[in-house]
């Protein structure tokens, strides 16, 4: 009897198990068949973006014949080898091609800040002025080391006065004299500036120096340095600071001679260089130091190579390539009610110059939120419930429809503070409160992962909190802090919204020349090119501006990945 109950028992239990297997499979199903629909779908829609921007079949099918086998080909037959080899050939392949391109594209937007906005003198006084203005705040600390008031004043006005200076000053008083009701008196007084900024004083002499000579020393030297610890804390022998230092200004000095015989400007050769060899070099010598997946670099050899020898034979045998909508052409010309001559080019660096807004403002406020609600902030009593309420306010309004922000920059910067309408500065910060909670939230989620016992190890040994802070959290969190807020840019930069209800023009002919002027951002260009009655413009050059801003979202959503990864594998 009781085997009998013991075998129904079993055979129950199989049947329910089979059930459950039934329905597990089902759910895997169901759940491959949303993705891979999901995955169709979108590249469906990138496909027909694509194919009117690029119309690759307006080609000669030699044309894509040649290109197929010199690029397509080798570069199918790589992926291959790395997906079945066990070595990280794949990730070096992946790293070696996307590290010049991501440093070219950062490289081509500082030349739109030094072509657009700031010379290089200005530029290379404003560093010295903050060298000076550090110098003055390690003095008084060194001078001074209890006088923590004092050195929070230092530290903001130093910066302010080697920067700006103290301007000079012109004030009109005027009121009704005491003798007669009829008789205004003005008393106006004017003073010289008291104390140029450091920019001020050089500026003369400065103006006497090659632009690249001042690039040379205020970009190439300081990323050459930041590069160079890199390698001297992966080498842990105490060299690579000054190996990287001299070879990336020797590489780029001895550039900067011949690149105005290719055509390239030598102060945008300076910023290229610096964008793309030095972190391309660093990463090479890593590669090479750990003698693994070196298999890897053929990948970007290969591709270059296969496009330089297509185009060799396309030029020589005649085949014709596509008629794009989307070229170099597009990228630096102005918009033009001719589709044929429109491009992206002030819309672009109005949207580079926002982002500079964007990233000045939104960063430091957000991380230093970050770092006051996971590491100072009380977690008891009545102060801690106001804690939860912000923590519960700032996730709200993460939420938050980008309109309604539009309007709060509307109703703050414009008719609040009194700026002018559809200016970059206002833009800026309109789009930067939009995502200002994002950039929060991810920086705690950044901080609240550093482990505890890291704190505790450091306050065992002496440390203070802001010493804890500073040396043990802020440096483990600083890739999921640099991860989340390139996200948040990327939202930003692809927002429309804001821009609308802040007056951003629909369409400018020069790019703005400071953060004061009347700009267009390339969401706000393809929005203006959707309304236009010439389907050229509704498809072929919308099309185009679709591509380029999903070709700056794509590399900055991979940069954003990328260190994750990094990040993740170093845990």
């Amino acid at each position: 009897m009781a085997q009998q109950h013991s075998e129904d028992s079993r055979q129950g239990f199989v049947g329910k198990s089979g059930v459950s297997r039934l329905r597990g499979r089902l759910f895997e199903g169901l759940t491959l068949a949303a993705t891979v629909f999901g995955l169709a779908m979108v590249t469906a829609l990138l496909s027909y973006v694509f194919n009117d921007a690029i119309r690759p079949f307006s080609a000669d099918p030699e044309w894509h014949l040649v290109y197929g086998l010199t690029v397509l080909l080798p570069a199918l037959v790589l992926i291959a080898t790395y997906y079945t080899s066990e070595e990280p050939s794949g990730e070096v392949a992946l790293a070696s091609t996307g590290i010049p391109v991501v440093g070219l594209v950062v490289g081509a937007a500082l030349a739109v800040l030094f072509i657009e906005i700031i010379t290089p003198a200005d530029w290379f006084g404003l560093a010295i002025g903050l060298i000076c203005a550090g110098a003055v705040v390690r003095a008084h600390q060194w001078k001074r080391p209890n006088a923590a008031v004092e050195r929070l004043g230092v530290i903001i006005l130093a910066p302010l006065l080697a920067i700006v200076g103290v301007p000079a000053m012109n004030v009109d008083f005027t009121f009704a004299s005491p003798l007669t009701d009829t008789e205004i008196v003005t008393i106006a007084f004017w003073t010289p500036e008291i104390l140029p900024s450091v920019g001020d004083l050089l500026r003369p002499a400065l103006t006497a120096v090659p632009g690249w000579v001042l690039l040379v020393v205020s970009v190439t030297v300081p990323a050459a340095m930041v590069f160079g610890r890199l390698v001297e804390r992966r080498r842990g022998d105490g060299r690579g600071l000054r190996e990287t230092i001299a070879v990336s200004v020797v590489f780029v000095t001895v550039g900067s001679f011949v690149a105005p015989a290719t055509g390239l400007d030598a102060q945008n050769w300076v910023l290229l260089a610096t964008t793309t060899a030095i972190p391309t070099g660093v990463y090479l010598e890593g590669v090479f130091r750990r003698r693994a997946g070196t298999l890897g670099l053929a990948f970007p050899i290969a591709l270059v190579a296969g496009v330089v020898v297509g185009t060799v034979l396309t030029d020589a045998m005649g085949f014709a390539g596509p008629t794009s909508w989307f070229g170099w052409d597009f990228l630096t010309s102005a918009t033009s009610i001719t589709p044929e001559k429109a491009g992206i080019y002030p819309p672009l660096v109005g949207s580079v110059l926002m982002l500079v807004v964007i990233i000045t403002l939104v960063f430091p406020i957000g991380v230093g939120a970050a770092i006051y609600l996971e590491e100072y902030a009380p977690d008891t009593g009545s102060r801690g419930r106001l804690v939860d309420l912000i923590e519960i306010n700032i996730g709200n309004l993460a939420g938050v429809p980008s309109v309604v922000y539009g309007l709060l920059g509307l109703a703050l910067f414009i008719k609040g503070i009194g700026l002018a309408a559809g200016i970059v500065i206002v833009g800026g910060m309109t789009v930067g409160l939009l995502i200002l909670p994002i950039v929060i939230i991810s920086a705690q989620e950044a901080i609240r992962a550093v482990p505890d016992s890291l704190r505790r190890a450091s306050y065992g040994m002496g440390a203070t909190k802001w010493q804890t802070t500073r040396n043990v959290v802020l440096p483990r969190a600083l890739p999921g802090i640099l991860t989340g807020t390139i996200l948040a840019l990327g939202r930003a930069i692809g927002e429309t919204a804001p821009l609308l209800m802040i007056g951003a023009a629909a369409s400018v002919r020069l790019a703005p020349n400071g953060f004061f002027d009347k700009f267009s951002a390339m969401p706000r260009q393809i929005f203006a090119w959707s309304s236009e009655f010439d389907p050229d413009f509704r498809f072929g050059v919308l099309a185009a501006g679709v591509v380029t801003l999903l070709l700056v979202l794509l590399l900055m959503n991979g940069t954003a990945i990328v260190i994750r990864n990094k990040y993740q594998r170093s845990e």
